[in-house]
């Protein structure tokens, strides 16, 4: 069974702003610093933010009891702002998904605004459709608010008149 799983944010931030910090390992480094208890901690495996890095997410006590899990950015598209990362480890390959990839695509709306498109495309074998239910957009679309007010904070701040 395969499926997939959408979420769009609008935000009040120009896309390069936002891909600035979607694209490498920036997000992390703002997870770790700031948003922890809505995410968790993010610890560079291997690589420097490209295709190829491996990353270990050590997940807050949760609904889904999922307690980490390691991703490998499989694409990373500067023009099309896409960034895509695939499970490897733990998360939800622990509880029966064989494949489960997270997608963040920067939308550019106008100069000065831009869209997130989160999703979630995942494989699962058929005995186990009722775990496909636990499948979200939702963590994602956390990381997306507080991102947004973290950027839309140092954007506004950036660029006020004298």
């Amino acid at each position: 069974m395969k499926g997939h799983l959408s979420h769009d944010y609008h935000l009040e931030v120009p896309a390069p702003v936002v891909w600035d910090t979607y694209r490498g390992l920036e997000l992390g480094k703002l997870v770790n610093q700031m948003f922890q208890d809505v995410v968790g901690t993010i610890e560079v495996v291997q690589g420097d933010g490209g295709v190829g890095t491996i990353l270990k997410i050590t997940f807050p006590p949760g609904p889904l009891g999922l307690s980490y899990m390691k991703e490998i950015f499989i694409q990373a598209d500067d023009e099309q702002r896409v960034k895509e990362s695939e499970v490897i480890e733990g998360g939800f390959k622990d509880v029966g998904f064989d494949v489960y990839r997270y997608r963040f695509h920067i939308i550019e709306k106008n100069g000065e605004s831009s869209i997130i498109r989160s999703s979630v495309e995942y494989e699962i074998d058929d005995k186990l459709q009722e775990i496909a239910s636990q499948a979200t957009t939702k963590q994602m679309e956390a990381l997306n608010e507080v991102v947004e007010k973290y950027l839309k904070q140092k954007w506004d701040s950036s660029n006020k008149k004298p």
